[in-house]
């Protein structure tokens, strides 16, 4: 081989190379959404249960409040897009690859007080999420239940790629659900 067919070689895997590394990153942060409408493939998001020593209202609060009022602490986490009277468009960031980018879907959340809250991917690593948190008083406070629905498109292709995105979606939801937890179990505590 010549050396300037070794360099074209070089260069056009380069290239290649170059290429599939930028997909790879649009579609981790959700700036290259890939919603094509074939072959699209669905599973499962939990179901995952949380019983919180708190009152219904309380926990719904705790959930709701980030998008109806948008702490200062929140802003890493989360900008209101657009607000009415029962549902948002909200941007979520998520740290990924060690926290050197971040991840950013856009899903609306609309709230059914005090029961349920809905949230629905818009733009974001996959073509498809719904989910739920759907709230149920318990003797002993509420027991708010996690489910939901994550699709993707183009088969096996897809399907890898919905394998790899669920586990740290729902690796993100456990954490969002341990800190309503806390935070409903602290405003419920008798003793603040």
């Amino acid at each position: 081989m010549s050396a300037a067919r070794g360099l074209r070689v070089m260069a056009w895997a380069a290239g290649v190379g170059g290429a599939l590394a930028a997909t790879y990153l649009g579609l981790v942060t959700g700036a290259v959404p890939v919603d094509v409408g074939v072959g699209r493939r669905t599973r499962p998001l939990g179901p995952r249960t949380v019983d919180i020593a708190a009152p219904r209202q309380t926990v719904f609060d705790v959930v709701a409040q980030p998008y109806l009022g948008t702490p200062r602490a929140m802003h890493e986490k989360l900008h209101v897009l657009e607000r009415g009277s029962d549902l948002v468009l909200a941007e979520h960031y998520t740290p990924i690859l060690r926290g050197r980018l971040r991840a950013v879907t856009v899903e609306t959340v609309r709230f059914t007080p005090p029961e349920r809250i809905d949230f629905r991917l818009v733009r974001g690593p996959v073509p498809h999420v719904s989910e739920s948190f759907v709230l149920e008083e318990t003797t002993t406070g509420t027991r708010l239940v996690y489910e939901g629905e994550l699709g993707t498109d183009l088969w096996r292709a897809g399907q890898w790629w919905g394998t790899a995105v669920t586990a740290r979606w729902e690796a993100t939801v456990a954490a969002s659900l341990a800190q309503v937890k806390a935070e409903a179990e602290r405003r419920a505590a008798p003793n603040r």
